[in-house]
């Protein structure tokens, strides 16, 4: 069926002064250029309703009950992880036949959409605990003492890759509640491994990591770099050196070597890249690089050595300056993962 097209609110205003004045429907019609049984029907509202304005329409029932959407709400609610089909299959048992499309669209009108399940290292109860006692620990310390951190950490770089997704159904501002995640383990495929470092004033030494990584390289690459790179930002007296809790990081060996170059190290709360800052300039090294487009693993490593060099200071001191926001946002979330 063809829609036809609504008359304007004059139009419709002068039917009814048309018909006041005494015309029939017939001439009013042929006057204004309308069907007779739309100059009827515009009276007969006018006559019922004491307007000619467009009516609220309630359009069709919906398909599922109230009930059946509590039901519906409930289930996504307690297993985020449900799929469409599963609901269909729910509401046909309890005598209800919809399509995917009536599930979607109702659990779209309770708030839920369905949205990729987001990657997130696998916690543990244990590193809930150590992350919050972290996080109040350190809550009230002041900005400069975060401003003398050097932050490091190992990164993969992929030539070409492809991340995997899950969908569930979750509220807004609930993406990272852990119903609504995918826990992964730290270490998956790569091209290139990176190890880098970075303060607040700005990025420190960026280097390839070739072959297998172990306590010995790592003390190397910490002799080699870490303190070039503490004179290069002139860091103050006293500075703290931040590592995760990687084996090789706290292998007995590589905590010897720390303290015979008295370097002050913070103690980190297990699985917890989000209170890292250098994870976030690593993101952003990595889409500036995926930018550039390299075609083999030499222009990779390359291009990922130009783009860490020209990453502004400010860049990095404003991701230190904001550090006591990823403090509460633990606290708020419970020790779970946050947005950072």
């Amino acid at each position: 069926m063809v829609k036809t097209k609504k008359l304007s609110k004059d139009t419709r205003n002068k039917i009814v002064d048309l018909h006041q004045a005494g015309k029939t429907e017939s001439a009013i019609g042929k006057q204004l250029g309308v069907k007779k049984s739309t100059v009827g029907a515009i009276i007969r509202k006018w006559k019922t309703y004491k307007t000619t304005d467009n009516l609220h329409r309630s359009g069709a029932p919906r398909k599922i009950s109230p009930r059946g959407v509590k039901m519906i709400t409930r289930t996504v609610s307690k297993n985020p992880r449900t799929t469409r089909g599963d609901l269909v299959n729910d509401l046909q048992r309890a005598g209800t036949k919809v399509t995917k499309s009536t599930i979607s669209n109702t659990l779209r009108r309770q708030g839920l959409k369905s949205c990729s399940a987001r990657r997130v290292p696998l916690l543990k109860p244990v590193h809930v605990r150590t992350r919050l006692k972290f996080a109040r620990e350190h809550l009230d310390d002041p900005e400069e003492d975060w401003e003398n951190v050097i932050w490091s950490d190992e990164t993969k770089v992929e030539l070409f890759g492809k991340n995997s997704t899950r969908r569930v159904w979750r509220r807004e501002n609930a993406e990272l509640h852990p119903n609504n995640t995918i826990p992964t383990v730290k270490h998956g495929g790569g091209n290139i491994m990176l190890w880098g470092c970075f303060s607040a004033k700005g990025p420190g030494r960026l280097i390839r990591v070739k072959g297998r990584m172990n306590g010995a390289v790592y003390r190397e690459i910490l002799s080699e770099n870490l303190l070039p790179s503490a004179r290069a930002l002139k860091m103050k007296r006293g500075w703290v050196f931040q590592q995760d809790n990687d084996p090789k990081h706290t292998a007995q060996a590589t905590k010897e070597w720390l303290h015979k170059k008295h370097i002050k190290v913070l103690e980190w709360p297990s699985q917890s890249p989000d209170l890292n800052p250098i994870e976030n300039l690593c993101r952003e090294l990595k889409v500036r690089v995926a930018q550039r487009q390299p075609q083999n693993i030499t222009a990779l490593e390359e291009i990922c050595m130009e783009e860490s060099a020209k990453i502004p200071a400010i860049v990095c001191e404003n991701l230190v300056k904001t550090y006591r926001k990823r403090l509460t946002s633990v606290i708020a979330n419970k020790g779970y993962i946050t947005k950072y």
